[in-house]
């Protein structure tokens, strides 16, 4: 009798992956903000709604929100242990936790986004945002009547650091009187913080603000900047940053980077369903997609706007990149000669400004 209930059991076991297959498959995403933060964490849960339209029933998806990177590891593991099968978590701070509880769970996997700690069971991926900010310094650089341009900064990481480069040299090419300030506020998502740096440049004297925080702080306290102006008079312009943002904005917002994610979450996910996941890294820019410029502010001349747009065709063509010599860095160090390139190995470790930015990078 007891062979016999072991024979049964290990039937019912045996059955249990064909069963599993038949399951939809569980995919989570953990957000640094709210899915309503019309920025950065939006444009991420836009892709996994995406994920649901494309695959129906043979995927169900679930997501935490404004998820502290101080205690991802916990929500990490949490959403491991309730059977999810492909997690994405998409903060750098997440990159350490993603790893120490995927060594955890081998039989999951997991994407993690904007990072570089990679394992058999963890991807990561990003987007090269530097190339949408060559497109904002091109059109600050020539908009800014003040020649003063506010930079609100998150955390000192690669990312940020390379995106503040990429649109100063782009602003200098074009206005070599062209300053930037930059207010670095230690945080992805905190309007209150945010709204308090655009004040706060402003007040210096900045009329464009670029932003790499993820509310809508700044284009709101820049759209307010237009109400009540005579014809004629002009307030305080700013840039969408991940989303398109333009509703809160329709006069401050000159452009915007808008982060696509969805086509590569659906080739992720199908992967799964294939069994030909694999461990990859993947950083793609305006030629893939991934990143791309949203629709041009009316105010800005029909000149400027076909030479914004031919510089992003030129950096899709590869004609064209962010980082091209000659260029030193802000101590007068030389790093690229006349017509080279920074690779990206360069690129993805940037902790340095470039010459003609003043400050410094907190540690």
């Amino acid at each position: 009798m007891k062979l016999l209930k072991t024979l049964g059991l290990a039937a019912v076991l045996a059955a249990s992956p064909a069963l599993a297959q038949d399951d939809p498959l569980q995919v989570g995403f953990i957000y640094v903000g709210p899915v309503g933060d019309y920025g950065w964490s939006y444009q991420h849960d836009q892709g996994r709604l995406a994920i649901e339209e494309h695959f129906g029933d043979a995927v169900e998806t679930s997501f935490i929100e404004s998820v502290p990177e101080g205690d991802s590891e916990r929500v990490i593991r949490r959403m491991a242990q309730e059977g999810h099968d492909l997690i994405f978590t998409t903060s750098f701070g997440y990159m350490t936790p993603t790893v120490r509880v995927a060594q955890q769970f081998p039989d999951v996997k997991f994407e993690h986004a904007t990072g570089y700690q990679r394992a058999d069971n963890v991807s990561t991926y990003s987007g090269r945002f530097y190339e949408g900010r060559v497109v904002q310094g091109y059109l600050a650089g020539h908009m800014t009547e003040s020649n003063i341009i506010g930079y609100i900064a998150s955390f000192p990481i690669p990312e940020v650091i390379r995106g503040i480069n990429a649109a100063y040299l782009a602003a200098a090419e074009v206005n070599p009187d062209v300053e930037f300030r930059i207010i670095w506020v230690s945080t992805w998502f905190d309007p209150g913080r945010e709204a308090d740096a655009a004040n706060t440049l402003i007040e210096q004297g900045a009329d464009v603000i670029l932003q790499h925080t993820d509310s809508t702080a700044p284009m709101t306290i820049a759209q307010e900047s237009w109400e009540g102006l005579s014809e004629g008079e002009r307030g305080i312009y700013a840039f969408g940053q991940a989303s398109d943002m333009m509703e809160f904005g329709p006069d401050a917002r000159l452009t915007s980077i808008i982060d696509d994610w969805a086509p590569y979450y659906i080739d992720r996910v199908q992967a799964v369903l294939d069994g030909t996941w694999e461990s990859e890294d993947t950083w793609h820019g305006i030629d893939e997609g991934m990143t791309s410029i949203g629709a041009f502010n009316g105010a800005i001349p029909a000149e400027l706007r076909k030479g914004a747009m031919d510089i992003a065709i030129a950096i899709a063509a590869g004609k064209r990149h962010a980082f091209t010599g000659p260029i030193n860095w802000q101590n007068g160090e030389a790093w690229l000669a006349e017509g080279e390139t920074a690779d990206d190995g360069t690129l993805l470790g940037m902790n340095r400004y470039v010459e003609g930015i003043e400050g410094t990078i907190p540690n």
